[in-house]
C-alpha cells in the first residue's frame, strides 16, 4: 500500500469521525434548545439569555472552538516538535492564556451593566426590557469565566488532535448540552408548571446561566484525563515564555484571534438591532439552530475533504483542473442547500411547531419564529458557497483577502440591519445576512476571476439558475401538499403535524430530484453515488 492511500485513507477516517461526533453533539444541541423551549417560550429569561450569552458565547466559539485560532495554533505548533516538548510548552501557553482570560473574566464582572447596554442598547427603553437587562446583566456576571474556560477548551482540542485523538474534541460538546439540561431539568421539577410563569424568570434566568457555565466547566474537565495520559501536561504553573514554541504559537494565534474575531462581530450588530424588537433575540436563537444544524453536517462534508484538493491545485498549471472542482463544490453546494432551502421556507410554521411547539412555546411563538426561518431559508446557498470559495483562498494561500472582504461586510451589516430591520422587523435583521453573503459570494467570484485569469461564468451560471428553478418547484410542491393535508387532517397535534411535515418534504425532496436528473450534472451522479455508499453501509 502506497503512502498516499494510507493518507487518504486516514484522512477519510478523521472526517468520518469529526462527522459523526458533530451529528451526535448537533442532536444533542436540539434537544437542550427544545428544552429551553419548552420551559421558557419568547419570555424573559431565554430573551435575556441570547444578550447575556453574547460575549461569553463570542469567545467560546473564538477560543475554543474546533478550528479556531487557539487549536490552529496549538495543532501547527506541536505538529513540528518532538513528542517530549509538548507539555512544557502547553503548561507555558495555559498558564499565559489563563492569566489574560482571568483579568477578563473579572473585567466581564465588574462592568456587566455596561457591557450589556452596550450590546442590547433598546433594552433601557421600555418597563420590559428594563426587567430583561437586569436578568441578562446577572447571567453575564455568572457566565463570565467562561472566558477562561473557551481558553483551556482550544488549548486542549489542539493538543489532543495533535496527538491524533479526534473523537472527544468533536463530542466534548455534547457533554455542556448534557449540563445544561439536567440544570433545566432540576429546576422543571423544583418548581414545577410554575416555571412558565413571568414571577419565576429571573430564576429561570440564573439557573440558565450557571447550566450553560457548568457545561463549559464539564467541556474541560473530560479532557483532562486524556491530556494527562498522553502526557501533554497537567495543571501546572510555567513561565518559560522565552522557549521557541511560545513565539511560534503566538505567531498564529493573535492574528488569527483577530481575523475570526471580526467575523463575529456581524452576531453582535444583528443582536444590537434585535434589542429594539421584543423576543427577537429568542427567536434568532431558536431559528438559527434549525438551520445550523444540517448547514454544519453538510458544509463538513463537502468542505473538509475540498480544502486539501485547492491546495495541491494552487499552482498556475493546475489552474483549471482547480476550476472544475470550485465548480464541482459549488455544484454540490447547490444541490444540497436549495432543495433545503425550498423546503424551509415552505414549511418553516409547521417545522417550527414540530421542534419547538410545547408547554410555554405556545402557537404566537411558533409563528413569530417561523418568519425568521424563512428568511433564514432563503440564504442557506449563499452562505456555505461564500464558506466554499472562502476555503478556495485558503488553498491558494491567500488569507488576506478573505479578510478585507470580511471588513466590507461588517459595514455593509450594518447598514443593510438598519434599513431591513424596519421593513421587515426581526426577519429583516437575517435578510440583511443573507444580503452580505450574497454579496461576499459576488466578490470572490470576481476576485477569483481575476486571480485565475478568468471563470467560466456561463458554464457555471446556467445550471446554478437551472436548479434554482428547481428548487422554486419544489418549494411550491411543498406548499401545495401541506396545504392539501392539513385540509384533510387539519393542523392540530404533534403526529398530525409530523405526518404532514414528512409528506411534504418527500414530495419536496422528490420534484426537486426530478429535476435535477433531467439537467443530467455530472455532479448529481456524484451526489447520487455518495448517498448509495452510504445506505449500503
Amino acid at each position: 500500500m502506497s503512502g498516499s492511500q494510507k493518507t487518504t485513507r486516514s484522512l477519510v477516517s478523521i472526517a468520518t469521525v469529526v462527522a459523526a461526533a458533530t451529528l451526535i453533539s448537533k442532536v444533542f444541541g436540539l434537544v437542550r434548545q427544545q428544552v429551553m423551549a419548552a420551559l421558557f417560550g419568547v419570555g424573559a429569561a431565554i430573551d435575556a439569555y441570547n444578550y447575556a450569552y453574547v460575549i461569553p458565547g463570542f469567545l467560546l466559539i473564538l477560543l475554543g472552538g474546533i478550528n479556531g485560532p487557539f487549536h490552529s495554533a496549538i495543532v501547527s505548533a506541536l505538529a513540528k516538535r518532538d513528542r517530549s516538548e509538548a507539555a512544557p510548552l502547553i503548561e507555558t501557553i495555559t498558564t499565559l492564556v489563563s492569566g489574560v482570560l482571568l483579568l477578563i473574566t473579572v473585567f466581564m464582572v465588574v462592568f456587566a451593566s455596561p457591557l450589556i447596554d452596550l450590546v442590547a442598547p433598546g433594552l433601557s427603553q421600555t418597563p420590559e426590557g428594563l426587567e430583561i437587562r437586569a436578568i441578562a446583566i446577572q447571567q453575564l456576571q455568572i457566565m463570565a469565566p467562561m472566558a477562561l474556560f473557551a481558553g483551556l477548551i482550544g488549548i486542549g482540542f489542539g493538543t489532543l488532535n495533535a496527538a491524533d485523538m479526534y473523537w472527544l474534541p468533536s463530542i466534548s460538546p455534547l457533554f455542556s448540552s448534557v449540563a445544561l439540561i439536567g440544570s433545566l431539568g432540576i429546576l422543571a421539577v423544583y418548581l414545577g408548571p410554575k416555571i412558565t410563569t413571568p414571577e419565576y424568570a429571573l430564576l429561570g434566568g440564573i439557573v440558565l446561566a450557571v447550566g450553560t457555565l457548568a457545561g463549559a466547566v464539564l467541556q474541560w474537565l473530560v479532557q483532562l484525563p486524556a491530556m494527562w495520559k498522553s502526557k501533554l501536561g497537567r495543571l501546572r504553573l510555567r513561565f518559560n515564555l522565552k522557549q521557541p514554541g511560545v513565539k511560534d504559537v503566538m505567531r498564529v494565534m493573535l492574528p488569527a484571534t483577530f481575523s475570526s474575531g471580526m467575523l463575529q462581530i456581524n452576531v453582535y450588530t444583528d443582536l444590537f438591532f434585535a434589542s429594539y424588537i421584543p423576543q427577537a433575540a429568542a427567536a434568532l436563537a431558536y431559528s438559527g439552530l434549525l438551520v445550523q444544524t444540517p448547514l454544519g453536517i453538510i458544509s463538513n462534508v463537502i468542505l473538509v475533504p475540498f480544502l486539501p484538493i485547492f491546495s495541491r491545485l494552487r499552482e498556475p498549471a493546475d489552474w483549471p483542473e482547480l476550476k472544475n472542482r470550485i465548480r464541482q463544490a459549488l455544484m454540490l453546494t447547490a444541490l444540497t442547500m436549495l432543495p433545503l432551502s425550498a423546503i424551509i421556507v415552505a414549511l418553516a410554521l409547521p417545522i417550527v411547531r414540530v421542534v419547538y411547539e410545547r408547554f410555554a412555546f405556545d402557537l404566537a411563538a411558533s409563528q413569530f419564529v417561523a418568519s425568521v426561518l424563512m428568511a433564514y431559508g432563503v440564504g442557506m446557498f449563499v452562505y456555505l458557497g461564500r464558506d466554499v470559495l472562502v476555503r478556495v483562498f485558503y488553498g491558494l494561500g491567500d488569507g488576506e483577502t478573505p479578510f478585507r472582504v470580511s471588513m466590507v461586510n461588517i459595514v455593509l451589516n450594518a447598514v443593510l440591519d438598519f434599513l431591513l430591520v424596519q421593513a421587515f422587523g426581526a426577519p429583516g435583521l437575517v435578510l440583511a445576512t443573507v444580503g452580505v453573503n450574497l454579496v461576499s459570494m459576488l466578490m470572490f467570484l470576481v476576485l477569483l476571476d481575476r486571480k485565475l485569469n478568468g471563470l467560466p461564468w456561463r458554464e457555471w451560471g446556467f445550471p446554478l439558475l437551472g436548479l434554482t428553478v428547481g428548487s422554486v418547484f419544489a418549494g411550491l410542491a411543498c406548499w401545495g401538499t401541506i396545504w392539501g393535508t392539513q385540509n384533510l387532517l387539519g393542523s392540530e397535534g404533534f403526529l398530525v403535524l409530523l405526518i404532514e411535515l414528512c409528506l411534504a418534504t418527500t414530495v419536496g425532496f422528490a420534484v426537486f430530484a426530478t429535476f435535477a436528473m433531467q439537467m443530467k450534472l455530472p455532479e448529481v451522479d456524484l451526489l447520487m453515488s455518495k448517498v448509495r455508499q452510504r445506505i449500503s453501509r
